[in-house]
């Protein structure tokens, strides 16, 4: 392969103009001799060192991205809208899945800092953990102070730049279409009880349901993971109380489609026996049968929003942009049974 030296020697130049022409430098280079290294470059079909224009170039070219998990469909459709900002803004991606674990996210953190990235967003849900807040704030301001910018994703314990996707009012649209459907027996397949977003969700429906004296207790919540066969197993456990619910309310889509597949096993009608609603308003909602009953969140938005927070500086206050949320009435809801 042709290296830069080669370059320099075919235009005649010194390596380092050679180089300011490839890597982007901001030094000015004469015309003439910007046309004989591209020539050269073109001649020797020489290929560019990324860590070299990295180093070379006056702005840093990549963000970082810190998902939970990308083949969730939730976060595949924020990552479509950070990555339109991003490729926008002429700046490369890089997308690392914590799989919610929080060592991994923090670890993460660290590796994009010595990669100099210029910005770093969490797009996952934050933690009811104080050690690993804690740690995460103390490796996010040594990264800020380098000239990083951060932007979050939902509820984190971090001062700075976030969008706020509205999980409580979400979880209150449901709470309040149970009640409108006459439902007073409602169990929750909830994920994970460490995710601030899950705490956000049932303390919008709790609150709603209160409105209307009607309780919702701890035996009717089952927490597990927060996907298909966590939707599965946590509805097979809600159908064995007694007496069963007669909705049953979904954390995300992907749950709840667990939830309708378990449900169909058991010879369980939707929703003639038993509503079911999800959350997020994944595409996949409107193809299952019968129909999901969801909350939409602008998924694509917010990752456009949270990537554009985090690639425009500021000399303010942290800005907070709160994106709202929609109950979309499909098919897998009607009124509680008699």
């Amino acid at each position: 392969m042709a290296t830069l030296a080669d370059v320099a020697r075919r235009a005649g130049v010194s390596p380092a103009t050679a180089s300011r022409v490839i890597n982007g430098s901001s030094k000015p280079v004469a015309d003439e001799l910007r046309e004989r290294v591209l020539r050269a470059v073109a001649d020797l079909r020489y290929v560019p060192n990324a860590h070299a224009q990295l180093l070379a170039r006056p702005q840093r070219s990549v963000v970082g991205v810190v998902v939970h998990d990308v083949s969730d469909p939730y976060f595949a459709e924020v990552t479509r809208g950070l990555q339109r900002v991003a490729t926008e803004r002429g700046r490369l991606l890089i997308i690392c899945n914590s799989y919610r674990d929080p060592v991994r996210e923090l670890e993460y953190v660290e590796l994009l800092r010595g990669q100099q990235v210029a910005a770093i967003v969490l797009a996952g849900s934050g933690y009811h953990d104080a050690a690993f807040t804690t740690m995460l704030n103390e490796k996010l301001a040594a990264y800020e102070a380098t000239g990083g910018r951060v932007a979050v994703i939902g509820r984190h314990d971090h001062f700075g730049d976030a969008v706020m996707p509205a999980n409580a009012t979400g979880g209150e649209l449901i709470g309040r279409e149970l009640l409108r459907l006459g439902h007073r027996r409602v169990g929750v397949v909830a994920g994970p009880r460490v995710l601030t977003t899950i705490t956000d969700r049932l303390t919008g429906l709790r609150r709603a349901l209160a409105e209307q004296g009607v309780d919702l207790p701890d035996e009717r919540i089952r927490y597990a993971d927060f996907d298909r066969d966590g939707g599965a197993r946590a509805t097979a456990e809600l159908l064995d109380t007694s007496p069963a619910p007669t909705a049953i309310v979904a954390l995300n889509d992907s749950m709840a489609v667990g939830a309708l597949a378990l449900l169909r096993a058991r010879g369980v009608r939707v929703p003639e026996d038993v509503s079911v609603l999800g959350f997020d308003d994944m595409p996949i909602a409107a193809d299952v049968t019968p129909t999901l009953t969801t909350v939409r969140l602008p998924l694509v938005e917010m990752g456009v929003r949270a990537m554009a927070l985090a690639l425009d500086p500021t000399s303010g206050s942290p800005r907070v942009e709160t994106l709202p949320a929609e109950l979309v009435r499909r098919d897998s809801t009607g009124p509680a049974p008699a």
